[in-house]
């Protein structure tokens, strides 16, 4: 088929959503669709296609075209426009008006959630994608979203975020890629993603005051909240942080097969590059990555990353209970044998949720 995406993500970007974009569009290219992205423009100058695969992580191109517009408002707009005169079989998009739009232009369209609508009449958008008849499907991230939206089951397809498995076949052990990185050669308890609020910067570093002996290591992160992050960590006179920064996509699977425990300290309040609350609906890319890299992950108790995660794969604490997070880590840094087994098992149970799974599953309901 020919498959045309339409996401408002800027490409390229360091956020999450740019990130999940372009690896659901490379999924569908390895199962061999044609695939063309659409986003905002103009084009960035002299980006070369090499630049874009080492930044996403990428192994497989795909085309993408930039799209000016007067104002943003318009592109949603724009975009149908040009995917029908390119001749899509399928759209499929993030923005709900291109979702709506589609169904009007007769293309038919697949509509992936992560969050609630947004704005004054981004309810009004969903319902309208909801009652034009037409070829269609909707895809939330967790089943928490598609409960919290009402969606009807029998045009619902749970779509949780993925993993590339091929880039996770053969890390070196923790020793090893420590010594590869220029990391400190102790045990490693290691974060990646950025540091918004409520992603649990400031329990990391309660954390690394507690267990000194060992390497805390957080990478990932915009440059002013590094700096604040970095100022904190010398105030508390810390010497066994690390915050790292911004790392290409392409060596993150490195620098997590780094760590001996993997640490999501998420709070009841998570917020994104937008803004806004996610901690009950969120389905995090770096859950899966953990998983595949086969290392102990200790996370907050969230109900929603129970749809993937169990007691035989992740160690859980409530998240406001600082005292619990130490007693696990604890445990998990003391018991080499627990780590390894929580790992195998994740690794195992990550097979599931590649993101070429994902593709092949959502397109497979639609037939």
């Amino acid at each position: 088929m020919r498959i045309v995406c339409i996401a408002s993500s800027q490409v390229p970007s360091d956020t999450a959503n740019s990130i999940q974009v372009m690896k659901v569009c490379q999924a569908f290219t390895q199962l061999g669709h044609d695939v063309i992205l659409l986003v905002p423009g103009p084009q960035p100058e002299g980006l070369k296609p090499a630049a874009l695969q080492q930044h996403y992580g990428l192994r497989t191109l795909f085309n993408i075209e930039w799209l000016p517009f007067r104002t943003r408002r318009l592109f949603p707009w724009e975009a149908v426009r040009h995917a029908h005169r390119l001749g899509a079989d399928l759209l499929y998009v993030w923005p709900l008006q291109s979702a709506v739009l589609g169904l009007l232009a007769g293309m038919p369209s697949m509509l992936e959630l992560h969050d609630f609508p947004s704005g004054h009449f981004g309810p009004f958008w969903l319902r309208l994608f909801l009652a034009i008849p037409g070829r269609k499907r909707l895809l939330p991230i967790t089943d928490a979203l598609r409960r919290s939206l009402h969606l009807p089951t029998e045009q619902t397809v749970i779509a949780p975020d993925g993993v590339d498995l091929e880039r996770y076949a053969s890390l070196p052990d923790p020793e090893h890629a420590r010594r590869k990185l220029g990391l400190p050669a102790a045990p490693t308890v290691l974060c990646t993603g950025h540091l918004y609020e409520g992603r649990g910067a400031d329990l990391f570093l309660v954390l690394a005051e507690k267990f000194p002996p060992a390497s805390f290591v957080w990478v990932g992160g915009r440059s002013a909240d590094v700096k604040t992050w970095t100022t904190r960590a010398t105030a508390q006179a810390l010497t066994n942080v690390i915050f790292t920064g911004f790392v290409p996509n392409e060596r993150i699977p490195l620098y997590q097969s780094a760590a001996d425990v993997l640490l999501m300290p998420y709070q009841r309040t998570v917020a994104t590059s937008s803004g806004g609350n996610t901690a009950e609906i969120c389905s995090p890319m770096k859950m899966f990555e953990y998983m595949a890299a086969g290392r102990a992950i200790l996370t907050s108790d969230l109900p929603v990353l129970r749809e993937v995660l169990d007691e035989t794969t992740a160690v859980f604490c409530p998240s406001d209970n600082v005292g619990m997070w130490e007693s696990a880590l604890g445990g998990l840094l003391n018991n080499e044998k627990r780590r390894q087994a929580l790992g195998q098992r994740a690794r195992r149970a990550v097979r599931q949720y590649s993101w070429i799974e994902r593709s092949r599953r959502v397109l497979e309901t639609f037939r």
